[in-house]
């Protein structure tokens, strides 16, 4: 871990990273990539004057939006559970009225659902888990040092059931490890069951960029001997992996989504994720 000074916290459409760099581990993760410049990425980097920073920047604010975090790095990293620099940022969101959607793998986002029942109370909270995965023993291959999917399901139900809408972010999806009808079928049936409102894919594949496409196939070598080539075989340099199989999987995602009433529609969600309370009255027709 180490310390480093930010000079703004919030972007112009509300998104604030806390932390720089993960300790989760996920072999996928395009945070690595060479492009966004993050050094010795499992050296966190922890934004020391954030939340004095965040302070100031909600109270010259008149319009209370939705506060959007974890789109390059997980607020719920390992050091959080000592720091609480999440749980003060949650904290100061709710001060000043302001929403939050927050994307995480961690279960450690438990600890703080007095404060998303707050936020929400005033605004609106909306918690979303990434999963990959609905295989407990592939995710710790995929995700070794973060919560088991298992696990983050029990996050969705708890905080669905404490009245916050809940989101999955479905990917990335591996070719040849886990693009499969099964798998796919077998998350959204956990996500009905979890109460969670929407599930957002953009694409049934992931992407690979230079510095992130190397660790990757390092870990394949590591995890899946000879897997590595097909994948130089087929896609090459290629910063976009479709899964061969994503017809088939659109098809058993789209079917199994619309016998539970999940939404999966692209703008739905977004102007749900960005938009005030009233949205949460559209919801309530499908």
């Amino acid at each position: 871990m180490r310390y480093i000074q930010a000079k703004q916290i919030l972007s112009k459409d509300l998104n604030i990273n806390i932390y720089r760099g993960c300790t989760h581990g996920c072999i996928y993760c395009d945070s690595r990539s060479s492009c966004y410049q993050i050094d010795d990425f499992e050296n966190v980097m922890v934004k020391e004057n954030a939340l004095d920073l965040l302070g100031q920047e909600l109270a010259k604010k008149r319009s209370k939006g939705i506060i959007t975090s974890g789109s390059m790095s997980d607020p719920y990293v390992h050091i959080e559970k000592d720091l609480q620099y999440t749980r003060k940022m949650l904290e100061i969101i709710l001060e000043y009225g302001f929403g939050i959607n927050i994307l995480t793998k961690s279960a450690l986002i438990l600890r703080d659902l007095d404060l998303y029942r707050k936020i929400n109370a005033k605004n609106r909270a909306i918690v979303n888990l990434t999963i990959t995965t609905f295989d407990d023993k592939l995710c710790s291959i995929l995700e070794p040092h973060v919560s088991k999917t298992s696990e983050r399901f029990e996050v969705l139900k708890t905080f669905s059931q404490a009245g916050i809408t809940t989101g999955i972010w479905l990917g990335p999806i591996l070719p040849f490890i886990n693009d499969t009808p099964e798998n796919i079928g077998r998350i959204v049936d956990a996500a009905h069951e979890a109460g969670v409102s929407y599930i957002l894919v953009f694409d049934f594949g992931l992407t690979l960029r230079t510095g992130n496409r190397e660790y990757f196939y390092a870990q394949l070598d590591r995890h899946f001997p000879g897997l590595k080539y097909d994948y130089q075989r087929l896609y090459g340099n290629q910063f976009e992996v479709p899964s061969l199989n994503r017809t088939k999987l659109w098809e058993v995602f789209l079917e199994r989504c619309q016998k539970y009433g999940i939404i999966t529609d692209f703008q739905t969600i977004w102007d749900l994720r960005k938009s005030r309370p009233q949205i949460q009255e559209q919801l309530s027709l499908f």
